[in-house]
């Protein structure tokens, strides 16, 4: 007969009541009962003498209340056990109190336990599946039958979710390894072109090549299992700048002092790039900056674009939505999702707002080191 089905979450709150008023009971007249300033006249073993002619009356050996009222104590009516003194009662009340409330203390904490491990394993889910981190499982042999099916079914979801977490990273890394056999063609096909054309064009393919990069670098990162660096936020943020310049695009960056954070690299460089690469696509112009405001580091990068209207700002971060579906390079609305996703994974984020004179502010904010 398998015992483990009645261990219920009732069975084990009703064991842990019956128990607790056993016990508060046993205490209560143990202290109160054996105390000679408790004991009333009449009582056996107590001062005084015996109330009456007859025998002293007896309390049971342990009653569910003492006798008596702790608010209105008077003489019993006959035939009725003498009451404990005021104080007495007051003592009694308490430590039942006292051991009640420990018992539920003690109750709350163990029955609570489960609860507990769930929601450590949940954080940990919460951080970040991993190719080379197992997701967290919960025991399924352990707790009541409550208890035990939760963590099944816990356990069946990060599994799931860990195989769609490989099977996304997978299909990423062929689809941008597979684009570059295309890639390489048309550059080779290049040359039957007029040169205006081909300079045009090359300008495309090498931003291609740039996105492919940047997306493989992302995953080997991931794949590889590496952890967070520290590194000079600066440093990349002026080797951006740099980068842009070189191609003659509008970017400028404003001097600032060495500034650590704890990220992914390759992750941090995509961030950049596609906030950059957004304020360049909406705003004609990119102008980036950092500041220190206490443990937290924000990197900001205005435009002098139209901005986002209130009412559409958290749209921005949604995939697949684009906020200006006429414009020429509007994209498929990937790139802020994607970048605020890998930033919350580095336990940062990225916010959006209009600025005063006009424009669009993109602040990456990361915790600083």
């Amino acid at each position: 007969m398998n015992l483990r089905r009645f261990d219920t979450l009732f069975v084990r709150l009703f064991l842990l009541m019956w128990l607790s008023l056993a016990v508060s009971h046993l205490v209560a007249f143990l202290t109160v009962t054996h105390s000679e300033f408790a004991m009333p006249p009449g009582f056996i073993g107590g001062p005084g003498p015996a109330i009456g002619a007859g025998p002293a009356p007896h309390w049971p050996a342990i009653p569910s209340l003492p006798p008596g009222n702790p608010l209105t104590v008077g003489q019993p009516a006959a035939g009725q056990l003498p009451a404990l003194p005021a104080h007495a009662l007051w003592l009694d009340y308490g430590l039942r109190f006292l051991v009640i409330g420990l018992g539920a203390l003690l109750g709350a904490y163990w029955l609570s336990a489960p609860m507990r491990r769930l929601a450590a394993a949940a954080d940990t889910l919460a951080e970040g599946l991993h190719p080379h981190r197992p997701p967290p499982v919960l025991d399924e042999n352990a707790g009541t039958r409550e208890v035990r099916r939760t963590a099944r079914v816990f356990n069946h979801m990060a599994s799931r979710l860990q195989a769609q977490f490989d099977a996304r990273g997978l299909q990423m890394a062929a689809l941008s390894h597979d684009l570059r056999t295309p890639l390489t063609r048309l550059r080779l096909r290049l040359d039957a072109m007029p040169a205006p054309m081909v300079q045009s064009a090359v300008g495309d393919i090498q931003e291609m090549n740039s996105m492919i990069e940047g997306a493989l670098a992302v995953l080997r990162e991931q794949q590889e299992g590496g952890d967070a660096r520290v590194i000079d936020l600066t440093a990349l943020m002026q080797s951006v700048t740099d980068d842009m310049a070189e191609q003659h695009l509008p970017v400028t960056m404003q001097d600032a002092p060495p500034v650590r954070v704890r990220v992914h690299p390759a992750a941090l460089r995509r961030i950049v790039d596609n906030l950059v690469s957004n304020a360049l696509r909406y705003g004609v112009c990119a102008h980036l900056s950092v500041s220190l405001h206490g443990q937290q580091v924000h990197m900001v990068v205005d435009d002098d674009g139209p901005g986002i209207a209130p009412e559409h700002m958290d749209k921005a971060f949604q995939p697949w939505v684009r906020l200006s579906p006429t414009h020429a390079r509007a994209g498929h609305g990937l790139g802020l999702a994607l970048a605020r996703e890998l930033a919350q994974r580095d336990g940062g984020d990225i916010v959006l707002s209009n600025r005063q004179q006009g424009g669009l502010r993109a602040e990456l904010v990361l915790p600083r080191v």
